[in-house]
């Protein structure tokens, strides 16, 4: 059942499908999206009716993300747990991301926010909200 309004997809444009597939091959199933589609220069993951594609695109206008420019600055996901962002911080490192702001982690949201920012090789930010 389609809702209107409901987000359908969020298709990132990377410079490297291997190591984006990594990161994001990694992430996305620990938040509970299962493998969608697959074809030569991309994948995606999906969760009820929205999804996730990473494709290394051969109209890629530059080699590199910066989310501190105008566009996408990062992706936010529920996680159910403050346990279970522990877990996925913990873990990130071995698929290519890192933690953002860690002096303040994991209240850099405010004293209020239990979150996490994750970042990958290629610049793209997670945000994890429990």
């Amino acid at each position: 059942m389609t809702t209107t309004g409901t987000l359908h997809h969020v298709e990132l444009w990377v410079p490297d499908l291997a190591r984006a597939t990594t990161s994001w091959g990694w992430l996305l199933p620990a938040l509970g999206y299962a493998e969608f589609q697959r074809w030569p220069r991309g994948i995606s993951w999906r969760l009820g009716a929205t999804y996730v594609v990473v494709e290394q695109s051969p109209a890629l206008s530059a080699t590199t993300h910066d989310r501190l420019r105008p566009g996408l600055n990062h992706l936010a996901f529920h996680v159910a747990t403050r346990a279970e962002v522990d877990a996925l911080v913990d873990e990130a490192p071995r698929h290519g991301w890192a933690l953002l702001f860690p002096d303040r982690h994991p209240h850099a949201g405010g004293p209020d926010t239990y979150t996490a920012y994750l970042e990958d090789a290629d610049g793209f930010e997670a945000e994890l909200v429990s």
